[in-house]
This record gives C-alpha cells, structure tokens and sequence, in this order.
C-alpha cells in the first residue's frame, strides 16, 4: 500500500520545489519563476476606478472637458500633451486650457468624494 501511494506522488511537483539553479548557483522554485510583479487586486481596483472615471467624465463633463482631459493625461491610449500642445491642437490659449482642465478635474474630484472613493 506505502509504494503505491508513492508511486502516484512520485510525479507531483510542489511549487516550492528547487527545479533549476541561477547564474550565481542559488536554487529556483516553480514559484521564483512564476511570481508577477503586479499584484492581481491592485490591478482589479485600477480596472474599476478607471471604468468609474469615463463614466464620470461621459456624464459630467461636456465634450470640451473629456478631449482636454484625454490629452493632457494620455488617456484611452493617447500620450499625455502639455497645455501649450493642447493649446495648440484646439486653437485656444493655454490659460484657457487651464482653466477647463482645473474645472474638470474639480468636478471629477468631487463626484469621487461624494462616492466615498476619493482617499
């Protein structure tokens, strides 16, 4: 009974298992060679509070707001801009841009607060 339980371990790897050596000789687990950086709920929260920022900035903020918002933060994709790029791209003078980027993050600052997610 004892060899057969073992024969059918015998193959089982444990993540903590050494399977390998490094260039300096120190010994590598499944789980050295498995681990990410990130951190999976961390990743999760960010999904969210960024889902929660594009509905805020839809329903919040006019179309003005969400393009300045959009360039000079280098969201959905874009590279972030200064204000004088953005300035530039929309015909209008960096105090101007200013001024809406200020009132835009404002509003969405407070809609977080007002949802308890602002910290």
């Amino acid at each position: 009974m004892y060899f057969r339980n073992k024969k059918k371990s015998a193959q089982d790897v444990y993540i903590s298992d050494p399977i390998d050596t490094d260039k300096e000789g120190n010994s590598l687990t499944l789980m050295d060679i498995m681990a990410d950086e990130d951190n999976i709920l961390d990743n999760i929260d960010l999904r969210l509070k960024s889902e929660r920022l594009y509905s805020y900035m839809s329903h919040l903020l006019d179309e003005r707001e969400q393009e300045i918002l959009t360039m000079r933060y280098g969201l959905s994709g874009q590279k972030p801009l200064t204000q004088r790029e953005v300035a530039a791209k929309l015909g209008i003078s960096r105090s101007y841009v200013s001024r809406i980027e200020k009132k835009a993050v404002a509003s969405l600052r407070h809609q977080f607060a007002q949802d308890g997610q602002l910290v």
